[in-house]
């Protein structure tokens, strides 16, 4: 499964069976996690509002996703 900038955090929280995908959000300074507005906002969009690097993100739970789905 590859993730792509343009999912939202909805659908990256429920494709996660386990809470890998929100630790890395709140590590990199989404702690907002849970609330309304973060689930429709893309994983791109959450980057640009929260100052965070969508493509380390990226990477990151692309990696996340390989190491669970292996």
């Amino acid at each position: 499964m590859r993730i792509t900038k343009e999912m939202s955090i909805g659908e990256l929280l429920r494709k996660d069976s386990g809470t890998g995908v929100a630790e890395i959000l709140q590590r990199a300074g989404m702690h907002c996690v849970g609330c309304p507005s973060a689930a429709h906002e893309s994983l791109e969009q959450a980057g640009q509002v929260h100052g965070m690097d969508s493509d380390a993100l990226l990477e990151e739970i692309n990696l996340y996703f390989d190491t669970v789905t292996a």
